[in-house]
């Protein structure tokens, strides 16, 4: 068992209580995915005051608003299980789950993007775009090789990953803020910019998410032209 699975078994394990309570409420899967995607909604209103409100030296917001973000996470993982114990599961929970999924990160990227854009971390607002596209793009490769029959469930940064990063991310950079200061910054005299600031303790793992999560599609591309070739060999081979 990876670290991976050995970690998914834990969650499951926490949770299975919470999901034995929601069967006895007749609580359905969709309305827990639909619970995720309002609080990621949460997050990105906390982002937009956070902008608007708050002042560049304050990140107490974007600790506030990764929180809300790792919670929703759980829900993430709350709806499938509660669908596959509860025997709730069919292709339409399936695919409301991947489209309300992909609403929930692009509204969790809309609210970073407008936080980094409002307080002039330009480069980081720039990476954190990049950082979208990369995200939908591999949840979109993976659904495209999946819909011509090929398996593309390859690469790290899978949803579960990115949301981690995400949130753990911004709760470290709320505390870092809280405790250490909001304007606390190590520069250099030839450098036109600091080398580390508060905001790097956020910014910087969801510029690494950006490369990693766009290198992840790219990668799941080419795992599935693959797979697609070898189909094709071998219905040849069948047909013949």
């Amino acid at each position: 068992m990876t670290l991976k699975q050995y970690g998914q078994q834990l969650v499951y394990k926490g949770i299975h209580p919470f999901i034995k309570l929601l069967l006895k409420l007749g609580v359905t899967p969709n309305f827990i995915t639909f619970t995720g995607l309002v609080l990621n909604v949460l997050a990105t209103v906390i982002f937009i005051v956070g902008a608007e409100y708050g002042n560049r030296s304050d990140h107490s917001y974007v600790g506030w608003a990764g929180a809300v973000i790792l919670f929703a996470g759980l829900f993430d993982m709350i709806d499938g299980r509660l669908a596959r114990i509860g025997n709730m599961a069919n292709p339409y929970g399936a695919l409301f789950d991947s489209v309300i999924d992909r609403y929930s990160e692009m509204i969790m990227f809309l609210g970073i993007i407008y936080y980094l854009v409002s307080h002039d971390y330009f480069m980081s607002s720039l990476f954190a775009f990049i950082a979208m596209i990369g995200s939908v793009m591999v949840s979109y490769t993976r659904a495209r090789a999946e819909g011509l029959g090929v398996n593309a469930s390859v690469g790290l940064m899978q949803r579960p990953e990115r949301i981690l990063i995400i949130g753990i991310s911004a709760i470290l950079c709320g505390v870092f803020s809280a405790n250490f200061g909001s304007d606390f910054r190590v520069e250099v005299s030839w450098l036109p910019f600091p080398i580390f600031e508060t905001i790097t303790i956020f910014t910087l793992p969801v510029t690494i998410l950006a490369v990693l999560a766009n290198i992840t599609a790219l990668r799941r591309l080419h795992h599935s032209k693959k797979e697609l070739f070898k189909k094709m060999e071998q219905e040849g081979l069948n047909n013949q």
